[in-house]
């Protein structure tokens, strides 16, 4: 049977469009479906992708085909007596990392978002070619993306190919103009695209991108899964994000999150900037390969439902940053600044007494991704707190087993028993190896730390390890935690959040328990005034810090558009900000059990 094939052209960079071609040289005699994916593995909410076609239209040796629309995202093509071509536009102007975007500077596309699914042939090899837009000011555009080549030159347009469709749609593809560097890691060939405007010290990256991908792959073994790999950057003037595929990342950052040249120091945005791709470098193996049961396969038209997202996305979050320090790139001082930040994002979020990180997990389609004013009272993100679990469980197996096992040791035989046979790790797979390979009993760790609501008790594991776990109060709504702070008195706080970006002082969030809530303010009440005295985004903390705690004090704020008066007693602020410290009394033992957990052993 032959190849499937598509034909991507660039239609109208100006309106945002692309032209697809599909070919089906053997379309079912019953009459063929098409289907575009309702979500983007990575991702987990339903995008309706196929919201973006505009004028489908199918042929057969010239004729016309009747095309029935099932559903939101299912096409159906009358039986054909030969061959059939689809033919359909695309619109395209999303700026994240999900979906795509062309305009007459450069074009960022997902194939989840191009791609139709000739169903019953998803296993059938695919081929595209991707063409250049037309026109004089595009002559200079390149390609980049991790699809084979079939005959295109690097970087090159033309043609590329796919085994299968689920390979097809896990290589996001850039076209226009941008930076280029290339390094290689464990002889593995890895690119560097930048699109858009930058100053970035492209020898710096390479070098820093090498270590790092370097530890990640000595991590799980040599050879790495993949024969290439890239790192596809958008660099704009603010932004943070990127999402996993399994040769490359597409990644957006604000431009002065790229080191510059000249610079000798990690500065924190370039931290922040070499964790988001150390999280999605190891999501190569972690969820990539390594995946839940149900995931395999995807089914992409609904959602698929899983309570294991803490290990997949949390397990990364704590390695992530893990890796940074045991590749050098940072220093253990760093990596305690930044695990108290972590700490502190946790302990600031009310949610976590209410949702469990299970719960979290099979809940992502309808919560996490969808964020509202009372996301933070009723929703914990297995991000940060997943994370948290998996910091506990490498301590505790570490503590436990006198070092002889720890949480590497869980995930390189996740590696060798799931991610290279390719079988899905069953919903209580990880919790099962993890008491098969330690002998320990750990069911009330798991019981508390996956399906409870507690807080996680880290300070005695800190301690084992020589590290002093504090908590202190926060000393503005800039402090992120993770440093000692200035040492002053506690102050008063209203417990919300203002609209960033705004002259007024309009709320986002009201923390539950807080000050603000039990008079009675909400989430978009608008503060205008404190005591009489004109409230603004600028001052209105320093007024209500001005105050001593327990007063009340008269607050008028507009709801819509009516003036209000609330009655509010200030609150101090709470002891939920987290600095960790090495102990200058630690024991050599502990001292030695830190480095083994903080340089790692393979």
């Amino acid at each position: 049977m032959s190849a499937i094939h598509y034909t991507i052209f660039p239609k109208n960079p100006q309106a945002h469009l692309f032209q697809v071609t599909l070919a089906i040289s053997d379309p079912d005699p019953k009459g063929q479906c098409l289907s575009l994916p309702a979500w983007i593995p990575g991702s987990y909410l339903i995008r309706d992708f196929a919201k973006h076609v505009v004028q489908l239209r199918a042929e057969s040796e010239g004729h016309l085909l009747i095309v029935q629309k099932l559903n939101k995202s299912t096409w159906y093509c009358a039986p054909s007596q030969g061959s059939i071509v689809i033919n359909y536009e695309v619109y395209a102007w999303d700026s994240s990392v999900r979906g795509a975007r062309l305009d007459t500077t450069h074009s960022f596309f997902n194939g989840s978002c191009m791609f139709l699914t000739v169903e019953g042939q998803a296993d059938r090899l695919c081929t595209v070619t991707i063409l250049p837009p037309e026109g004089e000011i595009y002559r200079d555009w390149r390609v980049a993306t991790a699809l084979p080549r079939a005959g295109a030159e690097p970087y090159g347009f033309g043609d590329y190919q796919a085994v299968n469709y689920d390979e097809l749609i896990d290589h996001p593809v850039v076209m226009g103009r941008f930076s280029l560097a290339t390094f290689k890691a464990c002889d593995v060939p890895h690119d560097i695209v930048i699109m858009g405007r930058h100053r970035a010290d492209m020898d710096r990256l390479c070098q820093d991108l090498k270590t790092l991908c370097e530890w990640h792959i000595h991590f799980f073994g040599v050879p790495a899964p993949m024969d290439r790999y890239l790192f596809l950057i958008t660099a704009t003037g603010e932004g943070y994000g990127g999402l996993e595929h399994r040769a490359s990342t597409a990644l957006i950052c604000s431009r002065d999150d790229l080191p510059r040249a000249g610079e000798v120091k990690t500065r924190e945005s370039y931290r922040n900037f070499l964790g988001l791709c150390s999280h999605e470098y190891f999501h190569t193996w972690n969820i990539k390969r390594i995946k839940p049961a149900v995931f395999t396969p995807y089914k992409l038209g609904c959602e698929n439902y899983t309570h294991l997202l803490w290990a997949f996305e949390g397990i990364t979050s704590y390695y992530d940053e893990l890796g940074l320090v045991r590749s050098g790139l940072i220093s253990q001082e760093n990596f305690l600044e930044v695990l108290g930040q972590t700490i502190t994002r946790v302990l600031r979020t009310p949610g976590r007494f209410k949702q469990s990180l299970a719960e979290s997990s099979f809940d992502t389609w309808i919560k996490f991704y969808q964020p509202n004013e009372n996301t933070p009272n009723a929703v914990v993100s297995y991000y940060a707190k997943g994370s948290l679990v998996a910091l506990a469980l490498d301590l505790t197996l570490r503590r436990e087993t006198q070092g002889k096992y720890s949480l590497d040791k869980v995930m390189k035989i996740l590696w060798d028993s799931y991610g290279k046979t390719e079988m899905g790790v069953p919903e209580s797979g990880i919790e099962q190896l993890v008491g098969e390979i330690s002998r320990l009993d750990l069911s009330d760790f798991f019981d508390s730390a996956l399906r409870g609501t507690e807080d996680i008790n880290l300070a005695p594991l800190f301690a084992d390890v020589g590290i002093i776990y504090q908590l202190r109060c926060s000393e503005s709504s800039e402090d992120k935690g993770g440093t000692l702070g200035k040492g002053g008195s506690p102050r008063t706080v209203l417990g919300v959040r203002l609209v960033s970006n705004k002259r007024e002082a309009k709320l986002s969030q009201v923390f539950e328990g807080g000050a603000a809530q039990l008079a009675g303010l909400a989430a978009g009440d608008i503060v205008v005034a404190v005591e009489g005295i004109r409230a603004t985004a600028s001052n209105l903390e320093k007024i209500i810090e001005s105050y001593p705690s327990e007063i009340t004090i008269q607050i008028h704020a507009f709801r819509q558009d009516e003036l209000r008066k609330f009655a509010v007693t200030l609150k101090l602020a709470p002891q939920d900000t987290c600095v960790l410290t090495f102990n200058p009394t630690a024991s050599a033992e502990m001292i030695a059990a830190r480095q083994a957990w903080l340089l790692g052993i393979f």
